[in-house]
């Protein structure tokens, strides 16, 4: 494809002195750029090398970044952020935004320079700044830190999925509060991702769920540069990506060249147009765009210019070699008009939001109330409480009964399984089904009822557990909306990068997983988790709550749904487990701490402390009592969560474990990685470290020690051991 010529003009080869570059500005220009006057058509292209340009000077300033896309995606992210996107620097957080999100976050660069120009609260100063220590101008896009970032990316594909979660929250929130004449969310999700974007398979799951959906304000533009990292895509990525989404339900366009403005802004006004398909755009960019030497190679991807290169690009495109970083009046004034625009779309919402709350005030209130994150009151006052049961029932039964009470109380709650409502309990019953109403077809199987709508709670998310822990991301990131999701824990690893960036981001999202251990026996070590416990542990900022019984389980949602800068992983039974009676036992808001001493020896002296989490807390019950029998002294203790007890101030913790205590066993179905740091040197810990094996669950755990007789075995031993000879 051919290029338009870029306009060379002569640089001056003497340098600028000191005086001259301190005069030369943001206010100012070089006389190497065009005169004043300049028609429109001049003005956009002059902006457009402004965005390339700064992304070149703050890679090269950092000697580390990705020049490449920034250079070759400039055009279409130019005619995107002042064309259409409805957004407003001044207020980042205005609640219609459009949202974009550069999945391809490689590309961050490009991502700053718009917001730098745009006016958001990010000076030049963090542009030079880029990849620092202490900037706000990280090597990839990160939530909370950069004013107008929407959410953490840079693991290709997931940005595309947080993409979809986006669109199912806009869609699911304006099923819920716009009535006629008072549309109060009305707006679309705009994606630039790259090569790398669409060959991860997370994107393909997403992709796929955002067709069957129909999310018609979905709108990703495709830096279609064909380099990748380190290839060619013509090595690697060589099918149709237009018939692949259109395979999806997804409208789809090609842009021949990534510099024709006005096929993108027709692509883009084409893409608004199609109300019922996500739509795709083909944009055909060249990477290094303009640089004689690196664009279309692999070099412009991953690494700077080079100082020669930087000279050579910025004289073949006609932009002053010295200083970097310039910004000229018009084209910083053609960026800066979003603020007046940015304003009036607020202030027009506001008058939007003034009349729906006069015609509507419980519902204004409501909303407001979600957006901000607030509970109301009363949200988990139908939560159970369950009776002693010696026989009990799985834990994920009872979160199955909890989550529907907390469901009628809060509407935020919205999420799904991976194709496992029936095994994870997590159906909401009557709570609706998420889905384009418009396509219901009768009691089909796998329907929770209460309708097909966007304003269902139940979202099926098919068998996709990588895309599902990417777009629940999105929901929580979106605002006013509890996500949860669903699977069997040794799935977790699928999710584990979702798992990690919701982590990352401090946002909210419940993480169910059942079938937690070998106890669920015949499907065997295919389907037995081993080492998932202690490896999501080790995420920092996740919350491993693996409750003991059905009274901890509802404490456990209680928790997650109070944490508001942390997601939380549940890890549920699929046997049952007995209800501990709570007039014998510590009660189980003692979970809150993380740790908490269910039954202690007399005068607070236990010879040994039995410790264990979820199924094994039953286990070490009976074997307190039967070494209570022998004249040895136990103290219980549940030990739900190590992130909260790890939380609590140390007097309770040596409360819990007093360091005169020595003897420690441990018990839990799962690896025994980390649990020296709770039991220390002289202690002991029952676990797995193999692999599990397919027979009825009660046998393997017998043949893998879980019985009272080695519990009680193993503590004698450890107590003989201590005892002077």
């Amino acid at each position: 494809m051919t290029q338009p010529k870029v306009r060379k003009i002569r640089i001056p080869k003497k340098k600028s002195s000191a005086k001259s570059r301190k005069e030369n500005n943001l206010k100012s220009r070089s006389s190497a750029l065009p005169a004043k006057n300049l028609d429109l058509e001049q003005m956009e292209q002059l902006a457009i090398n402004t965005v390339r340009f700064l992304s070149v000077d703050a890679v090269q300033k950092a000697n580390s970044g990705h020049p490449g896309l920034p250079m070759g995606a400039a055009s279409m992210a130019y005619v995107l952020w002042t064309r259409f996107l409805r957004h407003y620097p001044a207020n980042p957080l205005w609640l219609n935004r459009d949202r974009f999100v550069l999945s391809a976050g490689h590309g961050s660069i490009l991502l700053y320079s718009l917001l730098h120009l745009t006016g958001y609260d990010l000076p030049l100063e963090q542009l030079k700044q880029f990849r620092q220590w202490g900037s706000k101008t990280p090597g990839h896009p990160e939530r909370g830190l950069t004013p107008g970032v929407e959410t953490t990316t840079g693991p290709l594909g997931q940005g595309l999925a947080n993409s979809v979660g986006f669109a199912i929250a806009e869609k699911y929130q304006a099923s819920l509060y716009n009535r006629p004449g008072h549309e109060i969310i009305n707006h679309y999700t705009c994606v630039l991702a790259s090569d790398g974007d669409l060959m991860e398979g997370v994107s393909s799951e997403a992709a796929s769920l955002a067709g069957h959906l129909e999310l018609g304000k979905l709108i990703c533009l495709y830096d279609d540069n064909q380099i990748t990292l380190s290839a060619s895509t013509h090595i690697t990525f060589t099918e149709d990506r237009a018939k692949r989404f259109e395979a999806y339900g997804w409208h789809t366009q090609t842009v021949e060249n990534g510099n024709d403005l006005e096929e993108i802004d027709k692509a883009i006004r084409e893409a608004q147009a199609i109300g019922d398909r996500p739509s795709l755009i083909l944009v055909r960019t060249h990477i290094g765009y303009g640089s004689p030497h690196k664009q279309d190679t692999f070099e412009a991807h991953g690494s700077p210019l080079g100082v020669e290169e930087v000279k050579f690009t910025k004289q073949a495109m006609g932009w002053p070699i010295e200083p970097p970083f310039i910004i000229p009046d018009e084209a910083l004034a053609l960026f800066r008009a979003a603020l007046k625009k940015g304003k009036a779309y607020e202030t027009e919402w506001n008058m939007r939001f003034s009349a729906y709350t006069k015609s509507f005030p419980d519902l204004a209130k409501k909303f407001q109330q979600e957006m901000a994150d607030e509970l109301r009151s009363g949200w988990d006052e139908e939560v159970p409480t369950f009776p002693a049961d010696p026989k009990g029932m799985a834990t994920r039964a009872a979160s199955g009964k909890v989550l529907n009470a907390l469901s009628r109380k809060l509407s935020t709650l919205i999420g799904g399984s991976a194709d496992l409502d029936p095994s994870t309990d997590t159906a909401l019953k009557a709570m609706g089904d998420f889905e384009n109403p418009n396509n219901e077809t009768g009691n089909l199987q796998g329907s929770i009822g209460g309708g097909w709508s966007y304003g269902g709670h139940n979202l099926h998310f098919g068998v996709r557990e990588h895309a599902m822990g990417s777009i629940a991301n999105g929901l929580g990131v979106y605002g006013g909306i509890i996500p949860f999701t669903a699977t069997f824990l040794t799935f977790s690893d699928y999710m584990r990068p979702s798992i990690r960036l919701a982590a990352l981001m401090k946002r909210r999202v419940v993480f169910v997983f059942t079938h937690d251990s070998i106890a669920l026996g015949e499907d065997g070590p295919i389907h037995q988790p081993i080492e998932q416990l202690a490896s999501l542990r080790a995420i920092p900022n996740l919350l491993v709550i693996r409750p003991a019984d059905a009274n901890e389980t509802a404490e456990a949602w209680r928790v997650a749904i109070e944490t508001k800068n942390q997601p939380v992983a549940l890890i549920l039974t699929r046997q049952d487990v007995p209800t501990l009676d709570r007039t014998r036992f510590a009660a189980a808001n003692g979970l809150r701490r993380g740790a908490y001493v269910l039954a202690d020896a007399p005068n607070g002296k236990p010879d040994i402390i039995l410790i264990a989490t979820g199924s094994e807390v039953g286990l070490i019950v009976e074997a307190s009592q039967k070494l209570i029998d022998k004249k040895i002294s136990v103290r219980a203790v549940s030990m739900p969560c190590w992130e909260l007890f790890d939380a609590q101030p140390q007097s309770y913790r040596d409360k819990v474990f007093p360091p005169h205590i020595r003897s420690r066993l441990a018990v839990e179905a799962g690896a025994t990685q980390g649990w020296c740091k709770y039991v220390g040197d002289e202690g002991d810990v029952i676990g797995v470290d193999r692999f599990g094996a397919s027979a009825p669950g009660k046998i393997v755990m017998k043949e893998y020690g879980f019985t009272v007789d080695n519990v009680c075995d193993r503590a004698r031993k450890m107590i003989g051991r201590k005892k002077p000879n």
